[in-house]
């Protein structure tokens, strides 16, 4: 009767486990299209009665799964997902400038430019053609401002983007804390937990398509889930991510662990859509503005030039210059060469001609002797020089030339220089172009010059990594009455203890610009979080000063329009040139002369320095030529970036594949198990039916 019993057990533990089996495949094969669905297969084991078999006993049911292709496909999401966005992005940033091949490109503009005024020095009288000269100028800088607002407008997006992608990255992590919970519940009873296991295993392949995790099993069942550093976002409760945005200072994510008194600390996202999105908030898009500012101040600069150096015909009353952000003495120092100003009558003859020597540091009359002048004595000595022939002012920051009476003011650059800029190009006397603020910060200032910012006020700066994550904060105090150069200045910027020495260093360059370079291998970057500095009274801080931060910078391509004296009257366009050669009594502006057109037209051929801005370094060329190498930037960028989407979705789907067919559902493999498992059900039935026949019979006999 033991042998009959113990027949009896192990057919029906084989009838259990059949029927098990039988369970499980049924639910493959419901599931064969169910996305997320992992094919789930039973665990048993033998079971031994004191030392003989006793059939088998099902422990569980468990998923068909391969950590290391769980990875792969979670990380090749996580690329495809930053790449994709990434792509998405810049090529609508591609799209703001035109069609390369269409008449409305942007970078083409500066040649309509050149071609108008080409047109105009062929007939100078021509009001007409002035008017569409400045309709083109005007174009151009139209076109750079709604370029710049609409970039704007997407890092805007992006910026939104990042901060809904947290939100649902908290949402998902607490979904997978909640379902730890119900995975270790049921196997600690025994039970399917496949189930909660599979919306797991979704939940995070969403969470690793905004942003990179480490996922390891843990053994009481579930996840844990931790940040590149090792933190845990997932483990014993669900921690919480913030996104933090600064107006001024680049995004990052921070995360808080679960337990009271748990500070904020900020992690390293290498990966995902997150990845995507911050990497076009803070370095790409405000890059590209920066870039774009730097070709329309550039450019203009490059009009300005000629403009200065020319004259309308007739010559103006007054010219009036833009804001310099300097006090005049330290805007006159460190000119070298020659310039001219003179005082014509309405026929353009000469009536007084003031030659200022600023290598010499004299100012002479009509060719006479110089009289000295020193930076602080200049205002004075010119308008000594100008005596009754005019009278010339500065005011916040700005100079201004007046002729009296009927006559005019005209200006030859001669040689003079600082800045790479003439003396008139430098105070903006005669610009064709002018800016709603500091546009161009090649101030000028040399180390020795006085800084001229109030001392005691600061400037607060935020040292972050390249990805973003904030370093350090750094308030950097004026230095006292004692240190009043730039130089001092700089080397208070440059601090270790109080300044960012520690991550890089301010440099000060030739034509007086301010930049910082982060040290490897951290290769920091500074932004200007507040900045309460002021040069003199009403001037610009420091930042506005030298544009620090691409914030400052990213704005200024919006910042310029036409001359608005120019566009109210098209007459006063300088398109002649003031002629130091002509004799007495003649003309030194002639009506009829086109030169300073020719030389507008020409501008954009010139070379010029172009400062490091977006993904081109320092750079000498022409603005035609920057404007190939921006614009093919561009284009290059958004291709690079979709063939990495490309590749990175391709490898997500070779990933996913690889994956399925581990854990995927085969039909044709689960009705092999099917009927392997119904034979078995069977065989198991009638064992424990044949044993019922034996038993019967046997108790039949008994008496």
């Amino acid at each position: 009767m033991s042998s009959l019993s113990g027949v009896l057990q192990n057919a029906t533990s084989g009838l259990q486990a059949a029927q098990a089996a039988l369970n499980a495949i049924s639910d493959n094969i419901a599931n064969v299209n169910t996305p997320g669905y992992v094919r789930k297969v039973i665990t048993q084991q033998e079971n031994v009665v004191a030392g003989a078999g006793a059939g088998v006993d099902v422990t569980g049911v468990q998923r068909v799964t391969n950590q290391y292709l769980q990875s792969a496909s979670l990380t090749a999401g996580a690329d495809s997902s930053r790449f994709s966005v990434y792509s998405q992005f810049l090529d609508n940033a591609q799209n703001l400038f035109g069609d390369p091949s269409g008449a409305d490109y942007f970078f083409n503009l500066p040649d309509t430019i050149s071609a108008d005024f080409a047109s105009a020095a062929n007939d100078p009288s021509s009001t007409l053609l002035r008017s569409q000269a400045l309709n083109s100028v005007s174009n151009f800088l139209g076109d750079a401002n709604r370029i710049n607002t609409q970039i704007a407008s997407l890092s805007s997006t992006a910026d939104s983007q990042a901060g809904a992608d947290v939100a649902q990255a908290n949402t998902l992590l607490q979904q997978i804390n909640s379902l730890n919970s119900d995975i270790s519940r049921a196997q600690l009873n025994g039970g399917d937990a496949t189930g909660s296991e599979n919306q797991q295993a979704e939940d995070i392949t969403q969470l690793s398509s905004l942003l990179n995790v480490n996922v390891t099993a843990r053994p009481q069942g579930g996840v844990t889930i931790r940040s590149t550093e090792g933190i845990a976002l997932v483990d014993n409760g669900a921690s919480t991510l913030t996104y933090n945005a600064g107006a001024n200072t680049p995004g990052f994510v921070s995360v808080t662990t679960p337990g009271n008194g748990s500070q904020p600390e900020p992690i390293t996202i290498a990966s995902g859509e997150l990845r995507g999105l911050l990497d076009l908030r803070n370095t790409k898009l405000p890059g590209l503005s920066d870039q774009l500012g730097e070709f329309v101040s550039r450019a203009s600069q490059a009009l300005n030039a000629a403009s200065n150096a020319s004259t309308a015909s007739p010559p103006p009353k007054t010219l009036t210059g833009q804001n310099t952000g300097l006090d005049l003495p330290t805007a006159v120092s460190n000119f070298t060469g020659q310039t001219t100003i003179a005082i014509t009558n309405s026929s353009g003859v000469v009536q007084q001609s003031v030659g200022i020597d600023f290598s010499a540091g004299t100012i002479s009359v009509n060719g006479g002797p110089g009289a000295a002048f020193t930076p602080a004595t200049f205002l004075t000595q010119l308008n000594a020089s100008l005596g009754a022939s005019g009278t010339a002012s500065f005011t916040n920051g700005a100079l201004s030339i007046s002729a009296s009476g009927a006559n005019g003011v005209a200006i030859n650059e001669g040689t003079s220089q600082k800045a790479g800029e003439g003396f008139s190009q430098f105070f903006g006397l005669n610009n064709l172009i002018t800016s709603t603020g500091l546009s161009s910060y090649d101030t000028g200032l040399a180390s020795t010059d006085p800084n001229g910012f109030a001392p005691g006020s600061t400037i607060t700066l935020q040292v972050s990594t390249s990805a973003g994550n904030p370093l350090r904060t750094v308030t950097v105090a004026v230095p006292p009455a004692g240190s009043p150069t730039v130089g001092d200045l700089v080397n208070a910027l440059n601090n270790s203890a109080t300044g960012v020495g520690l991550y890089g260093t301010f440099t000060l360059d030739a034509q007086g610009g301010l930049t910082f370079q982060g040290t490897q291998p951290q290769n920091a970057q500074v932004t200007v979080a507040q900045d309460t500095t002021q040069r003199g009274v009403g001037g610009p801080s420091i930042s506005q000063l030298f544009g620090l931060g691409l914030a400052q910078r990213s704005t200024r391509a919006g910042s310029f329009q036409v001359n608005p004296t120019l566009a109210a009257d098209p007459t006063q366009v300088p398109l002649a040139t003031l002629n130091l050669g002509a004799g007495p009594g003649q003309p030194a502006v002639s009506p009829g002369d086109g030169s300073g057109a020719l030389a507008l037209s020409l501008a954009n051929q010139n070379p010029v320095l172009l400062k490091a801005a977006g993904d081109l370094g320092n750079i000498t060329t022409s603005i035609d030529g920057y404007a190939a190498q921006f614009g093919g930037s561009i284009g290059r960028d958004a291709a690079t970036a979709s063939d990495q989407s490309t590749s990175a979705t391709a490898v997500q789907t070779a990933a996913n594949a690889k994956l399925q067919s581990v854990q995927g559902v085969s039909i044709d493999e689960e009705l092999v198990n099917l009927t392997t498992y119904q034979s078995a059900y069977s065989a198991n039935a009638r064992l424990i039916q044949a044993t019922k026949d034996v038993l019967d019979s046997l108790l039949a006999i008994l008496p």
